[in-house]
């Protein structure tokens, strides 16, 4: 289960940081006081460390965006991102809710918080909640919140509502993103054959 939550995290912090990433790549950096980069420019920059695998300098970066903003929503959903790649999960759930109390509405940060929750299996109500909140705002988000959704109710015991969820993910998911169509079949065969295991499946055509 950490490992699948992990990989859909590594992809929603591309999905919430990317953009025009090497813009930012060889502008120059200044001692002293001064910052010749801008809080967005550091996100940027602690996004293209982050898929670099240099977490030291992703948070370097991440952290110096929220000196200048300090309550910057994207920041804090990088360094939420970090935490959760090494296990550190708590620390996670605290960056994600201070993401979260910053924008309360962005259904990527709502859906980030939810998988936390999910990792540490505790407060699958609550994820429940986030993950619905982040559903309400259609978008590119959408398959990943469903992929979420089922993977709460597979620990909760709901099957078919899990298996509901994620064809709708599949049905929804943009071509050409294979890896998450390659997870979402793989998450559906696990749950067909968990409903088979219990005997829970639905009635044979007559």
């Amino acid at each position: 289960m950490t490992g699948s939550v992990w990989r859909r995290a590594t992809c929603l912090s591309i999905v919430l940081l990317s953009g025009a990433l090497s813009a930012c790549a060889g502008l120059p950096r200044m001692g002293g006081y001064s910052d010749a980069l801008t809080a967005e420019e550091h996100v940027k920059l602690g996004t293209i460390y982050d898929e670099q695998r240099s977490y030291e300098r992703a948070e370097e970066e991440f952290r110096a965006a929220l000196r200048q903003r300090p309550q910057m929503t994207a920041a804090f959903v990088g360094l939420g991102n970090l935490a959760f790649q090494r296990g550190a999960l708590e620390e996670a759930q605290a960056h994600y809710a201070q993401a979260l109390h910053t924008a309360p509405d962005d259904p990527r940060v709502n859906n980030n918080l939810a998988m936390v929750y999910l990792a540490r299996g505790e407060r699958l109500d609550e994820a429940e909640r986030l993950i619905r909140v982040a559903l309400a705002h259609e978008g590119a988000i959408t398959p990943y919140a469903l992929d979420t959704l089922a993977a709460v109710y597979r620990r909760q015991g709901r099957l078919m509502e899990a298996l509901d969820a994620l064809e709708e993910a599949e049905r929804i998911a943009p071509p050409g993103h294979d890896a998450l169509h390659e997870h979402l079949a793989e998450s559906r065969r696990d749950v067909m054959a968990a409903i088979a295991s219990e005997g829970a499946g639905p009635a044979s055509p007559k």
